[in-house]
């Protein structure tokens, strides 16, 4: 499992490693989150900012994952060419691994970042591969044209309700960050934003949701203190 330049190995990410009782193993880039790097990669960052899984898990407390993750971004910026070739080589090693484990191998690029990989050929250099993301950008799913096996889920946030009305009513799904879980399963029984709710915590594969459905988190890290109305209660 040595040697990735850029992607995360999928057993060091526990909600990632559930996927594989589904037959699937995830691998995720992790960039420095915002303007961290000094370089902005999520365009719509507000109440997340605070409340970013950049800080969850093993990057809240090894200071090593946040100098690994800035060293990426700045190598993004100051060097495309050789990123895209070294990131273009881990794909193609994942998917190795994966089939040589006995799963299927799939891709989430935007680990801690939002930026529109769908419009640079990642996902059509890979066409019989799974790439899927979470974004707060609401045109790329509305009005954009995506490569099919690239499959988005908008985030809600303290500011976009009407955007994440205007996704599901599109058919597309929304994830909503909950106080708890005691909350995500109040929703689950009433709905939210007048769409039916799922465990979005059950595996990360966001490509195997319903469309048209609330993809219902529950707080983590930084998140729980969370009160600019990015976490709903």
């Amino acid at each position: 499992m040595s040697g990735y330049q850029l992607l995360t190995r999928p057993d060091s990410q526990p909600k990632a490693v559930k996927g594989q009782k589904k037959g699937y193993m995830t691998f995720v880039l992790h960039l420095a989150p915002s303007d961290l790097s000094g370089f902005n990669v999520c365009p719509n960052a507000g109440g997340c900012k605070v409340a970013c899984l950049n800080k969850a898990g093993r990057g809240g407390f090894d200071p090593r994952v946040q100098v690994a993750r800035i060293r990426k971004t700045r190598w993004y910026f100051a060097d495309r060419e050789a990123f895209m070739a070294a990131l273009y080589k881990d794909i193609a090693k994942a998917i190795r691994y994966a089939e040589k484990k006995g799963f299927v191998a799939a891709f989430r690029l935007n680990g801690t970042s939002d930026i529109p990989w769908h419009r640079m050929g990642v996902m059509d250099a890979f066409p019989a591969v799974q790439f899927y993301d979470y974004t707060k950008v609401a045109k790329r799913l509305t009005r954009e044209t995506l490569p099919v096996n690239y499959h988005l889920t908008f985030s809600l946030a303290e500011d976009n309700e009407s955007a994440a009305r205007t996704v599901l009513a599109a058919g597309g799904n929304v994830a909503a960050v909950f106080r708890d879980k005691a909350t995500r399963s109040r929703y689950m029984q009433t709905g939210f934003l007048d769409a039916p709710v799922v465990d979005g915590d059950e595996t990360d594969l966001r490509f195997l949701d319903p469309a048209g459905s609330v993809v219902g988190l529950f707080a983590k890290g930084p998140a729980k203190h969370d009160h600019s109305g990015f976490v709903r209660d």
